[in-house]
């Protein structure tokens, strides 16, 4: 929902897919560790921003432009993983 218009911008059918997406290639070559680490779908930018999902709960968000050789944020991955791990929330650690 775009929190300006109002209007809708995605299908609710579509989420599904786009998680997937974000969990396997998020974050470019370190996505594999991070679906291991912090077993949540997550996207980076090279600007410094980092997001995970929660699905259904929540989102997790930094911003922390040191990055990695990979385009991640250093201190950000570590952050949303701290978060994501003390709540509980890694889908591979049940």
């Amino acid at each position: 929902m775009n929190p300006l218009t109002h209007e809708r911008v995605l299908q609710a059918d579509n989420v599904p897919y786009i998680l997937a997406e974000m969990m396997m290639e998020g974050l470019y070559g370190r996505s594999g560790d991070w679906a291991y680490r912090v077993g949540l779908p997550g996207k980076s930018g090279v600007g410094g921003g980092i997001l995970a999902v929660v699905p259904g709960v929540m989102g997790i968000a930094a911003f922390s432009p040191p990055l990695d050789e990979e385009g991640n944020s250093v201190r950000g991955q570590k952050m949303v993983a701290s978060v994501a791990n003390q709540l509980g929330y890694n889908v591979f650690k049940g």
